[in-house]
């Protein structure tokens, strides 16, 4: 019963916290900008001049912008905010094409949700686009009396898991209506070389349209795997509970995958345990560069880019105001070091920058990342096209009797406690 009241406690204390207002912006003012509300960054690029600084490590050479906004889904009647990071050069929109990213927050976040990552991204020339779901966002818990209790309803929903699928099919249609329109990114989008990258819930659903599989009772297999999306980085990943799952679930993603995790990665409110987070690194098959790194001492807070909360950071309630201190001050390390590493990777597979994949293959990643972590990969040679090994259904779309079937239990209307085997973000 105690280690339930602490994780209930944790949750609880992450899920508000959401609420907080993000510390890491350099935000100067408010402009209207082509229908959207710009806030202009001048921070990043103030480190990209320092020769002390290890690649990637340092902000890119262009400053950012970010603009938020609610795109309208007219087929679904369902409207999805955005916030799009986007690099700029004397006071206009870098020129382009520039490589997109989009970004998926966990059960109970927001668009705000990796804003550090957003940032970075962006300094370094690419377009990172932080989707917010709603069903699976920040109003399953604001302003209810028991917010607790309303997440865990929320993780039972089994529409909230393909709504998140729609909603990134969605966003992927409307760059090319954002490429041609009047605005700061007309023209300026690459949408040949498109990423994805997602924590907790959205790891989930990153890797769903990276080319995980769902394997249904009678080992019928579907995938809702997305063309476009050519590479993902994916920060905490759930994985299937059910027996045979895992074995089959990672076997046909065939696009560069990047796996992040900690030593003390457990699940807030799910099944998966520390140890599972690299289960979809080791089942793959071989059928593209994949790597993963484990933080030394990272739990499930430290990809999220919020501020620790004082109660359910892991050693809080013992050593008070100094552990919480030195969690917040690690959690600053570890960022720089998914900063680097990722802008690294994406260099590398969405721009096809070979420094940047010997960077990472020949140890100029271990080297900054000394003992904060482990580092782990699988290289191939030659690359095997991913349209050989994508798996897909007739129409793509997963039913609500499937995805129930798919979860299993968690998804049993029988079950008040049951839960989606995605764990709750942690800002």
């Amino acid at each position: 019963m105690r280690s339930v009241v602490i994780s209930s406690m944790t949750v609880l204390c992450v899920a508000m916290s959401v609420a907080q207002q993000d510390t890491g912006s350099d935000s100067v003012g408010l402009a209207s900008f082509g229908g959207f509300q710009a806030a202009i960054s001048i921070g990043p690029a103030a480190a990209a001049t320092d020769p002390e600084t290890p690649p990637y490590l340092a902000a890119g050479p262009f400053l950012v912008e970010s603009l938020l906004a609610d795109w309208y889904d007219q087929q679904r009647n369902r409207t999805i905010p955005v916030k799009v990071y986007y690099p700029t050069e004397h006071g206009q929109p870098a020129p382009g094409p520039m490589p997109v990213i989009l970004f998926s927050h966990g059960l109970g976040g927001s668009r705000e949700a990796a804003a550090y990552l957003g940032r970075h991204w962006a300094s370094h020339g690419y377009v990172s686009i932080h989707l917010q779901h709603p069903g699976s966002d920040e109003s399953i818990w604001r302003d209810k009396g028991q917010p607790m209790e309303a997440l865990r309803k929320a993780a039972q929903n089994p529409r909230a898991a393909l709504e998140r699928i729609a909603d990134v099919r969605f966003v992927l249609d409307r760059l090319e209506q954002l490429q041609r329109e009047p605005g700061p990114l007309n023209g300026r989008l690459d949408l040949e070389r498109i990423g994805m990258s997602g924590h907790s819930f959205g790891a989930h659903t990153t890797l769903i349209v990276a080319g995980q599989v769902a394997v249904l009772p009678g080992g019928r297999e579907i995938s809702q795997a997305d063309p476009r999306i050519k590479a993902a980085v994916v920060l905490s990943p759930p994985v299937p509970q059910q027996p045979g799952q895992r074995e089959k679930a990672f076997r046909k993603i065939a696009i560069p995958c990047f796996y992040m995790t900690g030593t003390e990665d457990d699940s807030p409110i799910g099944e998966t345990r520390k140890e599972d987070r690299r289960v979809p690194f080791d089942l793959s098959a071989d059928l593209a560069d994949r790597y993963l790194v484990i933080f030394a001492g990272g739990d499930h807070m430290i990809f999220s880019g919020r501020e620790r909360p004082l109660f359910g950071t892991p050693g809080t309630t013992r050593g008070g105001l100094l552990s919480l201190r030195r969690a917040r001050e690690k959690d600053e390390v570890f960022h720089r070091l998914i900063c680097a590493a990722t802008t690294a990777f994406w260099d590398a597979y969405l721009r096809g920058d070979e420094k940047a994949r010997q960077w990472l293959a020949e140890g100029g990643f271990e080297k900054i990342l000394g003992s904060d972590g482990t580092f782990e990969k699988k290289l191939i040679a030659p690359p095997v096209s991913r349209a050989n090994a994508v798996n897909t259904n007739s129409d793509g779309i997963l039913t609500l009797d499937e995805v129930r079937a798919y979860f299993g239990r968690r998804f049993s209307r029988r079950s008040p406690t049951a839960s989606i085997p995605q764990p709750t973000e942690k800002p």
